[in-house]
């Protein structure tokens, strides 16, 4: 035990910097500088004044870096669900794909006539500056939230293309160096590698959600813990296999986001919590690598300054502007997601990559990615709430809904609608007794308006916006679509909108009853 003074003294200060990271969010709502820009650069300063906190090793960066990224992505997975992957599935695939692979052939490009260095080198640079972090948009816009196929495109965008770009490092620094031979191995290799990843994540989110609904555990605290292990033996499967472990494992979230399963809702919330935790660790961890003295070289900030520039106004908007055309967005909302492709934790990490791989000159290129990433967030995020109201993004604004009111169910509740009321729908101004009149098959339990609870009788006349909680009997779906005028209107940006309709889960509708065997929650 004579060691528990010092242990004591490090728990202390990992516990301390961890909860001035998670505080930090709220600084985010008055500086527009999302919170992990604020850990990356207190850590890299922290490193600067105290040597010591520098990691021994950059094999423990990676390590920990590459846990906290696989959290990230299987909550991103699930958080889109197949529901609106479907919607978006090909400009998400051509932009996190192709979208990817062009930016990096025109940075590479950038890089070697602009910089003079050899063409393997430009590639592995422009590799590394290619993905892209929705995660560091949605910090900086803090309770509001992208709507619509556009924050579907910069979600799935993001979670295409780390695994794109990993894998297309991974492959690169396997080459060696460029040759006849050494494209054929890169393309190769980038191909088994993202078809590996993609066959484990669709089967294996299968075979992850039968396990869910079928098997039961002691416990209802075993049940997150069980996604999180099966989510970790996939990436191990695929990666073994020559494929993506990260790709497996957000299309596995994919799989599972919005099916029903036991304790889901407590699942998503345990996955929430560890994915933000992971951004949290994955930013420090990152940051203590920085060197500060190379950043300051002047052939390290001038070439990432530009770099950083001609990424975000020229290379992803005439390129990746490209790509985004058979999405068929408006012109509005196609800027903003072209605009809004910052820069993140994956950079920082694929930078890393060249340090372990003793690539020539490994610590300017570091820098350089970090200079790149600290512009894009800090520059691009300060600008992007503006654009969004600029450019009239539809966003919804969030609030946090701290109380909850429950019931738990033995088996998975039928007919159990959350219904939300639209401006100009048939329900709009109506009172229960005319809805329950129109239709005896469904009961009105509960009714939220503006994050309070309002009391259903005969005469309350339902608004705009109002949260309704509808019982109805197995097979009355047809019936509801008739009484309560459910149609599906095309919307402006959303492809399809329900004018009066039951809401799959959406970041806007995570407060959805839960439909899965765990139980049904009125709200969240």
């Amino acid at each position: 035990m004579t060691d528990a003074g010092p242990f004591a003294l490090v728990v202390l200060l990992v516990a301390a910097a961890g909860l001035v990271a998670v505080v930090s969010s709220r600084l985010t709502e008055w500086v527009k500088i999302p919170s992990p820009a604020i850990v990356l650069v207190g850590a890299a300063v922290a490193a600067q004044l105290f040597p010591a906190l520098r990691p021994n090793s950059e094999f423990t960066v990676e390590r920990v870096v590459t846990v906290a990224l696989l959290c990230i992505l299987f909550d991103g997975g699930m958080h889109i669900g197949w529901s609106r992957f479907r919607k978006a599935a090909v400009p998400i695939t051509i932009v996190g794909v192709l979208g990817t692979v062009l930016t990096v052939a025109a940075a590479a490009a950038l890089i070697h006539y602009a910089f003079g260095l050899d063409w393997y080198i430009a590639l592995l640079l422009g590799t590394a500056i290619a993905p892209t972090d929705p995660a560091v948009v949605f910090s900086i816009l803090g309770k509001r939230e992208v709507s619509g196929l556009s924050g579907t495109i910069l979600e799935g965008e993001s979670g295409a293309n780390d695994p794109v770009g990993i894998a297309l490092m991974a492959s690169l620094i396997g080459a060696g160096a460029l040759s006849a031979g050494a494209w054929g191995q890169v393309g190769g290799g980038f191909l088994l590698q993202m078809g590996v990843g993609a066959a484990v994540g669709l089967l294996g989110g299968r075979g992850l959600l039968w396990f869910m609904r079928k098997v039961t555990l002691a416990s209802e605290g075993l049940y997150s813990l069980r996604t999180l292990a099966c989510a970790f033996i996939l990436f191990g499967v695929a990666t073994v296999a020559h494929g993506s472990g990260f790709l497996a494992v957000f299309i596995a979230g994919i799989v599972i986001g919005d099916e029903p399963a036991p304790f889901k809702r407590e699942i998503e919330r345990f996955h929430g919590a560890l994915a933000s935790l992971g951004e949290i660790v994955a930013f420090l961890a990152l940051g203590l690598t920085v060197d500060l003295g190379v950043i300051s070289r002047t052939d390290v900030w001038i070439p990432g300054l530009i770099l950083a520039v001609a990424l975000a106004f020229v290379i992803r908007p005439v390129l990746v502007g490209l790509c985004i055309i058979p999405s068929r967005l408006p012109l509005g909302q196609s800027a903003f997601v072209l605009f809004a492709g910052l820069k993140g934790a994956v950079p920082i990490l694929l930078g890393s990559f060249l340090l372990v791989a003793h690539v020539p000159d490994a610590h300017r290129l570091h820098g350089i990615v970090v200079v790149v990433v600290i512009f894009s967030v800090v520059v691009q995020g300060s600008l992007t709430p503006a654009v969004a109201r600029w450019l009239r993004i539809p966003v919804r604004v969030i609030e946090p809904q701290p109380w909850a009111l429950g019931v738990r169910l033995r088996e998975e509740p039928d007919g159990v609608h959350r219904l939300t009321v639209l401006d100009g729908s048939p329900a709009e101004g109506r009172s229960i007794q005319d809805l329950t009149e129109v239709s005896d098959a469904a009961w009105v339990s509960m009714v939220v308006r503006a994050g309070q609870l309002v009391p259903v009788r005969p005469s309350t006349r339902l608004r705009a916006g109002d949260d309704v909680v509808v019982f109805a009997g197995p097979g009355t779906r047809a019936e509801l679509v008739r009484a309560f005028g459910l149609e599906e209107v095309k919307g402006p940006d959303t492809g399809s909108v329900a004018a009066w309709g039951s809401r799959r889960r959406s970041r806007a509708s995570k407060h959805a009853p839960d439909e899965g065997r765990g139980g049904a929650r009125s709200d969240e």
